[in-house]
């Protein structure tokens, strides 16, 4: 029977509700369950969905999307902490896959080419499931994933060295440009874009940012356009759409919109994400399994052990604890789509048979799969593998010291000022000149560029907006103080406070004996009415004589 797009596409979001329904009261990935969804509606299952470009165009957005996050999330200081260990894990791990990859692919059998192929395309990790596992997680900001995200930037960066390769080697006539020169292209065309992305960072974005956050709405959409659009430089370029929107969040990153924007967009990435891995599934072969089943085993568990090994002892001698190498190991242990790419690239240019695509197809369903439960067990699994890590961990793991050292550094924040209006803005500014590290929060651009001219750390956001709050470092803060003239916009906020590790005192402003009573069954610790100060203040004063 033929759907139409409509009728397809409302089938795979009916049936993506139904399974996931029931994978989650399975207790499994939804990953999984939507990798396992493509398979049946695919080619190789019920072949009811045959709108591939739609659902495919739907997966690039939202990977231009999730990238565009991980970008915006990413701390510069940090960049400029873990960028030696991020290379050299990078490096070190493409370096020890392709040779052991093409020493066991060659010991199976195959040709050197084809083994060379296979080889490189197994060095290549999922930057998209493994951001949204960690995203899932919470653990993006950790040591670990934040390590793991250094050295996928490194694999993005070889994925295109490895494509240009491709294209000289399948390039024919002398009038295809050597290998040096296409490599000094790329190279200048990475100074250019980093060039590019430090000019708007510097002088346009902030300001662009404050005058289109009169409109969340439109900021949103700002955001969106400003992420495929990107994705679409660095296809342009020759780069991939993934570096591309991760250069677009990176350059709003030094924002304080940046927390508004990622807490808003963050459905939306969930939601396209599903087309992603269904499509993901759609594109798998079942005949593989009967052909190249041991194949595909024996380089599925190399991925799965070898990979993350290979971190864990980079990470170990330069200086981390073997509970972060592990960590950020699992995150290295599956292949990724960009592997599938690559063989089909080398199918087209002759060198490689149909058993090259199907084996790495295949390596790459089995290591999706299980280092997907690997991510998401990876406490419980270090547990139980911890004696057996003390190898990959040095006497004094001095780096991961240095670097909590530096962390301690940074101030924690002690107050939260919500409203920055006249009372909220002299209340930032009377703890700013006690030297006490407090941030303001508002809705109005315009207030919270005024307080970060002054040099006073203020973020843009709304108190009705649950994940933006749960998303503030309540739990070291002491205080908070909300200055906010509707009550509602305060009631939101404190039941949106109360669902976080928040252990301080809450100051809040009534605007009359109604709003304070309520404010008081809010559980608010103190309740200040100006107005009633105000005629306290009146009442001391004597008459004039």
């Amino acid at each position: 029977m033929e759907l139409g797009t409509y009728a397809e596409v409302s089938l795979i979001l009916f049936a993506a509700a139904v399974l996931g329904t029931i994978g989650l009261l399975l207790r499994q990935p939804l990953i999984i369950v939507y990798i396992l969804l493509g398979i049946a509606l695919g080619p190789s299952g019920f072949g009811l969905v045959k709108s591939q470009d739609v659902i495919g165009l739907l997966a690039q957005v939202g990977i231009a999307i999730l990238l565009f996050l991980v970008g915006l999330e990413l701390d510069p200081n940090y960049v400029r902490r873990l960028g030696a260990v991020a290379v050299a894990t990078g490096v070190g791990q493409l370096t020890f896959t392709i040779v052991i990859g093409f020493l066991i692919t060659l010991a199976l059998g195959k040709d050197w080419l084809t083994a060379l192929y296979l080889a490189v395309a197994l060095t290549f990790s999922s930057t998209i499931i493994i951001v949204k596992l960690l995203s899932d997680k919470r653990e993006l900001d950790s040591l670990h994933g934040r390590i793991a995200i250094g050295f996928l930037i490194v694999q993005d960066i070889a994925v295109i060295v490895a494509l240009v390769v491709m294209s000289v080697l399948g390039g024919g006539g002398s009038s295809a440009p050597s290998l040096p020169t296409l490599l000094g292209e790329i190279a200048l065309k990475l100074i250019a874009l980093g060039g590019l992305m430090y000019l708007l960072m510097r002088y346009v974005m902030a300001h662009l940012l404050r005058f289109l956050a009169r409109s969340l709405e439109l900021l949103l959409v700002f955001a969106v356009a400003w992420a495929v659009g990107m994705a679409t430089v660095g296809v342009a370029l020759g780069f991939s759409k993934e570096l591309g929107a991760f250069l677009a969040g990176f350059t709003l990153s030094p924002t304080h919109f940046r927390d508004a924007i990622s807490t808003r967009l963050a459905p939306l990435r969930d939601f396209l994400l599903l087309f992603f891995f269904i499509d993901l599934g759609a594109k798998f072969d079942l005949s593989v399994v009967r052909q190249e089943w041991l194949t595909a085993s024996v380089l599925a568990l190399f991925v799965l052990i070898g990979n993350p090994l290979i971190v864990m002892a980079i990470m170990g001698i330069m200086g981390y604890r073997k509970k972060t190498g592990f960590l950020a190991g699992l995150t290295v242990a599956q292949i990724s789509e960009f592997s599938i790419i690559f063989i089909a690239m080398g199918m087209s240019l002759g060198h490689v048979g149909a058993d090259a695509l199907g084996i790495t197809t295949m390596v790459g369903l089995i290591t999706i799969a299980l280092s997907t439960y690997m991510i998401l067990y990876s406490q419980p699994l270090y547990k139980r593998l911890a004696h057996l890590l003390t190898p990959f961990e040095r006497k004094v793991p001095y780096a991961e010291l240095r670097f909590e050292q530096q962390t301690k550094q940074d101030r924690p924040v002690e107050v939260i000022v919500f409203g920055l209006g006249r009372t909220g803005r002299l209340v930032l500014e009377h703890y700013h000149e006690l030297g006490i590290h407090a941030l303001g929060v508002d809705y109005n651009p315009e207030a919270v560029a005024a307080m970060h001219a002054k040099g006073i750390p203020a973020l843009f956001g709304t108190a009705e907006d649950h994940e933006f709050i749960r998303a503030l470092p309540l739990k070291e803060v002491k205080l908070l103080v909300i200055t906010l003239p509707n009550l509602d916009d305060v009631s939101d906020l404190i039941q949106a406070v109360n669902t976080t590790e928040f252990d301080g005192r809450v100051i809040a402003l009534a605007r009359s004996e109604e709003d304070a009573a309520r404010l008081k069954q809010l559980g608010v610790d103190e309740v200040i009415n100006p107005f009633e100060l105000a005629f306290e203040q009146i009442r001391r004063l004597t008459l004039p004589t």
